[in-house]
């Protein structure tokens, strides 16, 4: 496909000129004798590079360029002037020109420079879509009144500067919080730069977050940036932040504060335009209270709270879930979306998910994998779905408590007497499992659901359906 120039100049040579020789080399050309015109020709037929001389009546090539950017700022420009100097370059260059080119036209050199254009703008449009498919795979899924919550908080804080604390437990999309953030913020064309606090050894983790200059310490060969300075304009995601240590709290707390840092080992002060969003799963009053964590830096970070709800608390966000990641790892590994049966669905929806939305993600790429190719075509059944989970339902049952049925055992049986005698053998486990806890803890509900690793609501209602009296045992 022939790629499409706007040639705009008022000097009708010079576009007869340009016209011939750019036909010749493969592109199709279009013409516009003055500024209005090309602009008219600009918006009905969205070239992919504009060739704009300087020097026009009327309305000169500076104004309209400055009309191109303000309407379709990604097409590159090339300017063209037979008497041009640096100071008019250089206003073009500001103004959003990609290149500059003197008359009389020196046709390789054009060529060359049309190249370069439309390379740079491929990969502009390469760029942005890598961008909307990372976004995509990146967004909050659900619809649940805490999804709808945090899904208002980031639409109205994303504009801002504010600092945000984002907190909840393990595997439940703190992440894809502060990417939303970033993503629609004023910032997002910027970098989104990510720091584990959890994962970076004591000694290394200020050389990560400031940087250092050669030799400041034994292995420093060279300079090198930090993640302060990578974020520069942009987002800086500290993740797991209650792990951080308190003396590297106290410089990150001043680097917040003054927008300024120096290099380990070095004495330049360097600016920095960073805003900051910082998660946790760790109770930060309670670090406090135990001299963990700085009381400064906690009302610093903690300017916008915003409070992940677990999985099992927003359950109806499970059916969105399974179909965003079931598309998504189909997609990956070219197979088929496999449908998933009501009554596999109601053992998702009963299991306690205590990895979170990262364990359904896990487990639906796991189904995606290992599924056989013969069972393409039928849907994910009860069978099937126990078969590749983890832990069994109801957030009890593992393997290490009792024995997991092989695949090919449970294929074996089939219709809904498997659906009946896998809930009633999982029921019949539950009770008796939850009995004999209760006992071990002295009946005390609370200490039971602990050592389960449930929610005491949770384990009053399966004590509730199963009919057991804790009232009554002494």
């Amino acid at each position: 496909m022939s790629r499409t120039v706007l040639a705009i100049d008022d000097e009708e040579s010079i576009l007869k000129t340009l016209d011939g020789v750019l036909s010749d080399e493969g592109y199709r050309v279009i013409v516009a004798g003055s500024g209005q015109k090309g602009l008219e020709l600009l918006r009905a037929q969205r070239p992919d590079v504009v060739l704009l001389d300087i020097w026009m009546a009327e309305m000169d090539g500076l104004e309209t360029l400055k009309h191109i950017k303000s309407e379709i700022p990604e097409v590159p420009v090339v300017m063209m002037s037979g008497h041009g100097t640096i100071e008019t370059a250089v206003k073009a260059t500001k103004l959003g020109a990609y290149d500059f080119v003197e008359k009389p036209l020196s046709l390789e050199r054009l060529l060359v420079v049309l190249q370069n254009a439309l390379s740079v703008q491929d990969l502009s449009r390469e760029n942005q879509a890598l961008r909307k498919q990372i976004e995509k795979h990146k967004q909050l899924i659900g619809d649940s009144p805490a999804i709808r919550i945090i899904k208002d908080l980031v639409r109205r804080v994303a504009p801002t500067m504010g600092s945000v604390l984002i907190t909840g437990e393990n595997g439940t999309g703190k992440e894809l919080v502060a990417h939303s953030i970033h993503a629609t913020s004023p910032r997002f064309n910027k970098p989104f730069v990510e720091v584990n606090c959890a994962a970076i050894p004591e000694e290394l983790i200020e050389s990560e977050l400031f940087g250092h200059e050669k030799g400041s310490f034994t292995g420093a060969t060279q300079m090198r940036r930090g993640k302060f300075d990578l974020a520069h304009g942009g987002t800086l995601f500290l993740d797991e932040i209650g792990d951080m240590s308190l003396k590297t709290q106290a410089k990150v707390l001043r680097i917040i504060q003054e927008q300024k840092f120096e290099r380990v080992g070095g004495t330049q002060t360097i600016s920095v335009d960073v805003r900051i969003i910082a998660a946790t799963n760790k109770d930060l009053k309670s670090e406090i209270h135990n001299n963990h964590f700085r009381e400064d830096l906690f009302y610093r970070l903690n300017v916008i709270p915003i409070q992940v709800t677990p999985l099992r608390e927003r359950k109806e966000d499970i059916v969105p879930l399974v179909a965003h990641f079931m598309q998504e790892f189909s997609h990956a590994y070219s197979r088929q979306p496999r449908q998933i049966t009501p009554e596999a669905f109601e053992i998702l929806r009963d299991y306690s998910w205590p990895g979170n939305v990262r364990e359904l993600k896990n487990l639906m790429e796991r189904l995606v994998i290992l599924t056989h190719e013969n069972e393409e075509g039928q849907g994910i059944t009860p069978a099937i779905l126990l078969a590749h989970m983890k832990d069994e339902v109801g957030g009890f049952q593992t393997e290490t408590t009792q024995p997991r049925l092989e695949r090919s055992e449970l294929n074996k049986l089939g219709g809904d007497k498997v659906v009946k005698d896998l809930r009633g053998a999982r029921q019949e486990f539950e009770k008796d499992f939850i009995l004999k806890t209760l006992r071990e803890q002295g009946w005390n509900v609370s200490k039971t659901a602990a050592v389960l690793g449930v929610e005491r609501s949770h384990l009053h209602r399966k004590i509730k359906s199963f009919g057991i009296d804790v009232g009554n045992q002494g």
